[in-house]
């Protein structure tokens, strides 16, 4: 089904896909650094890329928090950087008139988490006919998402992804159920596992959320054994100096041991299932 993208690649190889990228588009440096390490690691292990970045941050904790760089100059970044290095594009939109404008630019809109109810953010972002991935709320079950999922095709687009990103336990703090996958794969949709933002640790008292990155490999590997389709990570060439979500993120130096682990695991679940 993801072979549809525009411009993905290695869809046959039995892989897992990857949607990564830093979290916000904070400069044309540093995307392209992510961008050009990440389709040599697609390439290396025969992945199907997705360059990932918002152009705008809605939701930062703090007024003072970095938002973005200007919406059309992120997204004319965010752009240029996927036609250099031949990657489909995903942006996160957050109200129902950001979806013609993000839609100029990327292949995928996302729905984020806190918003997939949104029955006119949805509506509109399916009427772009671009694909959309839509993350489960912390709030939700996976079961529950077959009603997001519905909301999208009566508006006529069936080019859907689910994402899991965990659900809220307490105020400061993120449990991830893997029931969620086969849950949500019921849907008949792509279901990929959000490994870095599914450790964060939301509602800190500095209004920065935090996070443990030393468990995203083991969310990873949780995430393929139970049958995710797609991963989603964010990373970065500097996380400690990262612009947003910077607590949570996966360097970028790290990311060839990972995917080479969740590689060998994939070709393992794929001999089991035959």
């Amino acid at each position: 089904m993801i072979a549809d993208i525009p411009k993905i690649k290695f869809t046959g190889s039995g892989n897992f896909f990857l949607i990564a990228g830093p979290c916000v588009v904070e400069s044309r440096a540093v995307l392209r650094d992510v961008a050009g390490r990440t389709a040599e690691i697609s390439a290396k292990y025969d992945i199907p890329l997705i360059l990932k970045a918002s152009y705008r941050k809605a939701n930062r904790s703090r007024i003072d928090s970095f938002s973005g760089l200007g919406d059309t100059k992120a997204l004319e970044i965010l752009a240029e950087t996927g036609a250099e290095y031949g990657l489909p594009l995903l942006t996160d939109i957050h109200n129902p008139g950001e979806a013609s404008l993000a839609a100029k630019y990327v292949d995928i809109l996302q729905i984020p988490a806190f918003l997939c109810r949104q029955t006119d953010l949805l509506t509109a972002a399916a009427k772009t006919g671009k694909w959309v991935n839509i993350k489960k709320g912390q709030f939700l079950s996976g079961a529950s998402m077959g009603y997001a999922v519905e909301k999208v095709r009566y508006a006529g687009n069936n080019n859907i992804l689910l994402t899991e990103r965990g659900n809220m336990f307490g105020y400061t703090d993120m449990v991830v159920d893997m029931t969620n996958i086969p849950a949500m794969k019921k849907t008949g949709v792509p279901v990929i596992m959000d490994i870095t933002h599914s450790l964060q640790k939301p509602n800190q008292p500095g209004g920065v959320s935090g996070g443990d990155p030393e468990m995203i490999g083991t969310i990873g590997r949780a995430a393929i054994a139970a049958g995710a389709d797609g991963i989603f990570l964010e990373t970065h060439p500097d996380p400690a100096v990262a612009l947003s979500d910077n607590a949570s993120m996966l360097h970028l130096d790290m990311l060839d041991d990972l995917m080479y682990t969740l590689t060998e695991i994939r070709k393992v679940i794929n001999k089991i299932e035959k």
